[in-house]
């Protein structure tokens, strides 16, 4: 099977350590983010990644085209941004597989792919998690507090699919997927949500992100 990594973006949240290094090539226990991907992807035998870059293209180039993964890598560069539509749809090109993944490029997850692949055109969804202690109230008194709590059968995107190469067609040249093919593709019943409780999903979209991330990493991706 091959993947899509989606590692094109500016990562404007992480400034100023952006400013300097691409999102992908930001360390987490001193190992790219992007290298954590690759070793994750390896385990549900991966043998191949289209890398979608964009941003500072080179500097992600020069570190894969260095290391020693035990992993293909191509790359599809993006001379100006195509959104996560359109950067599937060139980078899929390169595939002749009838599927493929797709991940985005600030995912830290131990999600078993195997489950994503059972269905056509599905979606990998964790339960919805607050960013914020949630309070339980009896009138006007505390009860409990609780830290980041699930909220029960309230599913997110985890930015993880298996998709078929037929979609392409379908695909924006321009735009994201999730406004595009797959609100169309929700409205007519052609896409799978495939459920996932108790794992590890990280979006690494700040420093807290990393910091939190960094303290289970080497369990999450051994």
């Amino acid at each position: 099977m091959k993947t899509i990594i989606l590692a094109g973006g500016f990562g404007k949240r992480l400034r100023p350590v952006t400013d300097y290094v691409p999102k992908p090539l930001v360390p987490i226990k001193n190992i790219p983010i992007i290298e954590w991907q690759i070793r994750y992807l390896k385990k549900f035998g991966v043998d191949e990644v289209i890398v979608c870059t964009g941003y500072k293209t080179k500097m992600i180039e020069n570190y894969l085209n260095a290391k020693n993964l035990d992993m293909k890598v191509n790359f599809s560069v993006e001379d100006s941004p195509l959104g996560t539509g359109g950067a599937i749809k060139k980078a899929a090109r390169l595939i002749k597989d009838e599927s493929f993944f797709v991940i985005n490029g600030d995912i830290i997850t131990n999600i078993d792919l195997r489950k994503l692949a059972a269905k056509q055109n599905s979606i990998a969804s964790i339960e919805l998690r607050t960013n914020f202690g949630v309070l339980e109230t009896n009138q006007d008194k505390v009860t409990k507090f609780k830290e980041k709590k699930e909220i029960t059968d309230l599913w997110m995107n985890a930015g993880i699919y298996h998709l078929q190469k037929k979609i392409l067609k379908d695909l924006p040249k321009k735009g994201d997927i999730e406004e595009t093919l797959f609100s169309e593709y929700a409205e007519k019943g052609k896409i799978h949500i495939i459920k996932f409780k108790d794992v590890k999903w990280f979006s690494i979209d700040s420093f807290k992100d990393m910091e939190e991330s960094s303290l289970e990493i080497e369990k999450i991706i051994k």
